[in-house]
Parts: structure tokens; sequence; C-alpha cells
């Protein structure tokens, strides 16, 4: 089977460490022949949640921006990675929009109470969490982790399917190309996850 990976580069800054920690995750993804997509989320039309809940009524957002494309995607993918770097002890604003938007999924499950993926599927999707920050600090990544297991639960995917990579103490651009071990474990989670998925959906 062909692994459907749908990745968001959500740092201001292209092709900063971040990106190119995710760069790497989806090359070796890749060569493992999984299908990938990259979203440059500070590149498109991703507007800020207006806080309506609307979508508790309509099953989708008021607003028709590019997330009538990505809320799709999301249902679709069997991997979703959200890459950003740690701004202010938190994830950067334009990851931050995104996983606002993700409203729509916990609206769907926990109001109308609709299936956000086919019964079949659960279980059989997987999510990875990619940081950068430039402090050497053991908590500097602490403040990120709620707001990121809250976007991918509502889209059905759970604790146990997560995994993360979060590389600290890499401040200018090109500080992770320096890094003496993040490329190595950026491909080796690659690997670990397709091949789990390839399992998981074999079963």
């Amino acid at each position: 089977m062909t692994i459907d990976v749908l990745a968001f580069a959500a740092s201001p800054r292209r092709h900063g460490n971040s990106e190119t920690l995710l760069d790497w995750v989806l090359a070796a993804m890749e060569a493992e022949g999984a299908a990938v997509e990259k979203i440059v989320v500070a590149e498109a039309d991703i507007r800020p949640c207006r806080g309506c809940n609307i979508c508790e009524t309509l099953n989708r957002c008021v607003q028709h921006d590019y997330m009538d494309y990505v809320h799709d995607r999301i249902v679709a993918a069997d991997c979703i990675i959200l890459a950003s770097p740690i701004y202010c002890m938190g994830l950067a604003a334009q990851a931050k929009a995104l996983v606002d938007r993700a409203q729509v999924f916990r609206s769907r499950k926990y109001v109308l109470h609709l299936p956000v993926v086919p019964p079949e599927r659960k279980g059989k999707r997987m999510g990875i969490f990619l940081s950068t920050a430039g402090q050497n600090w053991d908590y500097v990544f602490d403040a990120a982790i709620p707001s990121v297991k809250c976007f991918f639960h509502v889209v059905d995917i759970k604790n146990k399917d997560l995994r993360y990579l979060m590389v600290n103490g890499v401040d200018e651009k090109g500080a992770i190309e320096r890094h003496p071990t993040a490329k190595a474990d950026a491909e080796s989670l690659a690997r670990e996850v397709v091949a789990h998925l390839r399992e998981v959906g074999a079963a």
C-alpha cells in the first residue's frame, strides 16, 4: 500500500531549521515509497479562526479559504506531520492558526456526533510533531505539546500514535545541519512510521 503523508511546514521563515528537519523526514519517507505532500502554511491562505462556532451547525468552516482543501486532506491522509519552531515558548503563529482551524473537527466529533474518519481507519493513522528551538532549556517545548496533542486528538489520531522529534539549541538558520544526530534521527523516525503504517494497514 502507498502511505499518504500530509505535512505542514509552519515556520514563517522558509527553509529554516524546522522545515529542514521536515524535509529530511519527507525525503526518507519518499525513499520508503510513501507519497508526500508539503504545505507551506505561511504561503497558504489560512485565516485565523473567528471563534464564531458556526461549524457546530454547518459541519464546515464558514470561511472559504485554503482550509477547504486542507480539511479534506487531513481526513484522507495516513500520516499528518506538523513542523513548527518554538516562538516565545509556544507554537509559531502560523502553526497555531492551523491548529485553531481544526475546530471544525472538534465540532464534528463532540457537537454533531459525526465521524471524522471512517471506523475502519481508526487506529491506522499516525501523527508526527517536529520542532526546533534556539534555547537549550529542557522544558522549551513543554508549552507547545498540549496544542499539538489537541490538534491530533480532534482529527482522530490518539496519543499512542503520535511521534515527536524536537531539537533544541538550534537558533540561527542552518544550525540544524550542524546538529550531530538530527538528520539520522529524522530518517530513522520516517522509516519507523512508514513501517508501522504498513503493518497496521495490512492488518
